[in-house]
């Protein structure tokens, strides 16, 4: 990284007033000043749900084995297990009104160092805050908790994270939180570092601010969750926790595990050396404030003739500049001040109900208006199912009745890309029928649409231009023509000029190249587009959709979405609320503003090799600059999309080996995966780079002896979806098929050899219904057995180890599943070394 302008974010100098604060004075083995904390005990708070609403296993304790001061300056909080049951240590300020002032800020800070045992796995240390309102009923996520660090499984990360509104969904995307994301914190596990918190209100749009070792790796503003859902999770007072938790959600989730193993390791400890709360004062700012929702409903038109057409809103042009919304509509009062911001005036939806009301009324309050979906089932039969056609038609009349005078209503779009899925149901003759009852329908509805509402137009989302001829022939009534088009965008308005249409048109999605434009890399998988290149895709999208003057009346560019996900990290704007580089090019084409502080770029990814051993550790090589000059942390994640169809991101484990090297531990899975490097900025910013890569069998120096070998089981499923699953499977020498047996235990799966075979390696290869315990036996007459390697801690995917002995017959023996299925075994690898 070579990063030239200035830095931004170091926390803010000015007059700091000390408020509170310990430094852990006293005597070893003794618990912390009574006078400042409370030990919390047990597995709950009081009145409050089981293992702390998290999930985690240990139960807090107050005992000095757990929670002490080590003599020198510390407090250490160690978890310890006692069999399969683990004890840690939580403590809260006794204190609860540490707040920021209107005007002023408040600062919490803490010395600490994370934990840092041999196996981690399960391990929660966390330096958070909880509402005070917590302590007097108030319901959480609404009363807020800020987490200043929170790192699991020993990983050397940190996530600082606001929590609000309400849970699931809401403002802060309950229950994950809204923050800096997970992301390096280097030699966090061997030193103390400083983690900090300030609670900004000098300015009308009040900040929560996160540093580490004062460089600034969060933001969340008050704005990007709306005043009410704000000042009721951050104007007052906080106490202040330290506690060490171990399994639960977060760690579960981030490794894609049930933790703690029976291998995590006992002992490890959170050391605080220092925490202090401080304020500045100040003159209270303008509040922000929610502007109101308007009354008078809009007359929306399509006026003008033949190729020279416009959209006016009460009389006045409007030019579409929109996107298509993805968050829930219930927290939109928390996104329309940012789609303002970014010059949006437009948001598409792709279905209209009771759940439509928020997003309309948080539009309209913003000046933005919506273009109000109408979902219909893109596999019915339009031809014939008269009772689906009528109950739907009934629907949708029902809500254009319910929201036609709404002032954020700017028209409504009627079914999205059915007539290219019938295809997917349909085919030759009754495809065609079914796709020209389909446009008659959407004029049907078009026309009942119109007598209920006739001051709002009505349009059509297909997939392709191939649509717009069943509408010429059939659906007269639209107002004008819809498409979603991403790579082949700039040939649509070649296509309108050459089929003759009569009508005009808006894009409903559009954007840079889709998964299925785009060629395939060397291992298959289709080749994403880079952050710039994404940017790029936006400004030819809107360059070529500008470029049909008086016929292309605007677009709703895809996605303002959330999600991150293989699908969030392709196409959304604000994947896990961070901006891309692309919401920033978006941003300049609708409102001409460029970004004051704008995300890394990396400019190069690479992997050292590209076929990688199951579990196997591989380098991830970049070239990353900021802007801005702004400090840098990083995240790793995979996907297994091309391997199971998965799209959701999976957690690597990985260490940051230079500025921006990684060493990297694969999947265990076989197949090929994507890796994700995410660099963020501490401003809300983020750039993300991918790659393919293949998960191979570790390489055996040997002859796998039992491929092709007579193969029984104790059990086989025969029925079933991919049914049958012999025991033959798992010795032909494919990774595409398995063995799966009986749903209970125990179980085995034998191979005869036909004569006494030295044996000096097995590898085997799970499907995810694998053995937490199991034995390899081997035996000369297939009755007498001798055991040569055993497990109960099996993790499933690519067993691979050395045995020592011979035999003719060898039995896998599965004694305990690890999962409510069977064993289920892709390949049995018998080998004997060269």
């Amino acid at each position: 990284m070579t990063p030239t302008p200035t830095p931004t974010g170091t926390p803010p100098g000015g007059n700091w007033a000390l408020v509170w604060s310990d430094n852990f004075a006293g005597t070893a083995g003794t618990p912390p000043s009574a006078n400042n904390w409370i030990a919390d005990t047990g597995t709950n708070a009081p009145g409050g749900p089981a293992n702390w609403g998290t999930g985690e296993v240990e139960t807090m304790s107050n005992s000095t084995d757990n929670v002490s001061l080590d003599g020198n300056n510390h407090l250490n909080i160690t978890a310890l297990r006692n069999g399969n049951n683990w004890t840690s240590g939580r403590i809260e300020t006794k204190r609860s009104d540490f707040a920021a002032p209107a005007g002023g800020m408040l600062q919490i800070t803490a010395s600490i160092k994370q934990p840092n045992p041999a196996n981690a796995l399960g391990y929660w240390p966390a330096f958070w805050t909880l509402g005070a309102g917590s302590r007097t009923g108030g319901s959480w996520p609404a009363i807020g908790e800020t987490d200043i660090m929170e790192d699991v499984n020993g990983l050397s990360e940190q996530a600082a994270t606001l929590h609000c509104g309400v849970n699931p969904g809401g403002a802060c995307n309950e229950p994950y939180g809204f923050g800096s994301g997970m992301a390096t914190c280097p030699n966090c596990q061997t030193g103390y570092h400083t983690y900090t918190e300030i609670i900004d209100r000098t300015q009308s749009d009040e900040q929560i601010r996160w540093y580490l070792d004062n460089q600034q790796i969060g933001v969340v503003r008050e704005s990007q969750v709306g005043v009410s859902t704000w000042q009721a999770a951050v104007d007052h007072g906080f106490f202040i926790i330290f506690d060490l938790a171990i399994g639960g959600s977060f760690p579960n989730g981030v490794c894609g595990c049930t933790t703690p193993t029976s291998t995590t390791s006992s002992g490890g400890t959170l050391s605080i050396a220092s925490v202090g709360v401080y304020q500045s004062t100040g003159t209270p700012p303008t509040p922000l404030t929610t502007p109101p929702v308007p009354t008078t409903p809009s007359v929306v038109s399509v006026t003008g003739s033949q190729g020279n057409w416009q959209l006016q809103v009460n009389g006045s042009p409007y030019q579409i500049k929109g996107v298509t919304y993805g968050p829930p509509t219930a927290a939109a009062s928390a996104y329309m001040s940012d789609l303002k911001d970014m010059g949006v005036n437009t948001v598409r939806t792709w279905g209209t109900d009771a759940t439509t009301q928020p997003l309309l009324d948080s539009a309209a309050a913003y000046g933005l208006k919506v273009i109000n979906g109408f979902w219909l089932n893109q596999g019915a039969d339009y031809l014939n199912d008269t009772t689906y056609r009528t109950n739907t038609l009934n629907d949708i009349k029902n809500w254009v009745n319910t929201y036609k005078n709404h002032p954020g209503v700017l028209m409504w779009d009627v079914g999205n890309e059915v007539l290219l899925t019938l295809q997917n149901t349909y085919s030759g003759t009754q495809l065609e029928q079914e796709r020209n009852a389909y446009a008659q329908y959407v004029d049907q509805v078009a026309q009942a649409i119109h007598a209920i509402d006739p001051n709002h137009p009505v349009t059509s989302t297909d997939a392709w231009t191939g649509a717009w001829p069943y509408y010429k022939a059939n659906t007269p009534h639209l107002d004008l023509y819809a498409v979603n088009s991403y790579g082949s965008i700039c040939s649509v308005k070649q296509n309108w000029i050459s089929e003759g249409y009569t009508k005009p048109y808006i894009v409903t999605e559009g954007g840079p190249s889709g998964e299925w434009e785009v060629p395939n890399d060397a291992n298959g998988a289709p080749t994403e587009p880079t952050d710039v290149q994404k940017a790029q895709g936006y400004q030819t999208a809107w360059n070529c959709i500008t470029g049909h003057t008086g016929v292309a009346l605007g677009a709703t560019l895809f996605n303002y979405g959330i999600e991150n996900d293989f699908g969030g990290v392709w196409y959304n704007l604000i994947p896990g609320r961070w901006n891309r580089l692309s919401y920033y090019t978006v941003k300049k084409i609708y409102s001409g503003q460029n970004g004051a502080n704008t995300p890394p770029v990396i400019s190069s990814l690479s992997l050292n090799q590209n076929n990688v051993s199951a579990g196997g550790q591989f380098t991830l090589n970049a070239n990353v600059s900021d802007p801005n000059g702004d400090p840098l942390r990083y995240n790793v994640m995979f996907t297994s999309k091309y391997v199971d169809a998965s799209t959701t991101l999976k957690s690597a484990t990985f260490t940051q080996t230079s500025e921006t090297a990684f060493s990297v531990t694969a999947p265990s899975t076989l197949g090929t995966w994507k890796v994700y490097l995410y660099a963020y900025d501490g401003q809300g910013n983020v750039g993300i780079e991918t790659l393919s890569f293949k998960v191979v069998p570790p390489p055996v120096n040997g002859t796998n002896v039992a491929v092709g070998k007579p193969t029984t089981a104790s059990s086989y499923q025969g029925t079933g979806n991919g049914a049958p699953f012999p025991p033959t499977n798992a010795t032909d020498g494919s990774f595409s098929t398995r063995w799966a047996s009986d749903w209970s235990d125990p179980q085995w799966l034998q191979v005869d050899l036909g004569k006494s075979t030295t044996i000096n390696h097995i590898q085997l290869y799970w499907e995810s219904a694998y053995a937490s315990g199991y034995r390899i036996q081997v035996s000369n007459d297939g009755t007498n057995w001798t055991t040569i390697y055993s497990t109960t801690t099996g993790d499933g995917g690519i067993d691979d180890f050395n045995v020592s002995n011979s035999g003719r017959y060898v039995r896998l023996n599965g004694t305990q599943r690890a999962t409510q299925y069977g064993y289920s075994l892709y390949e049995f690898g018998i080998y004997t070394l060269s």
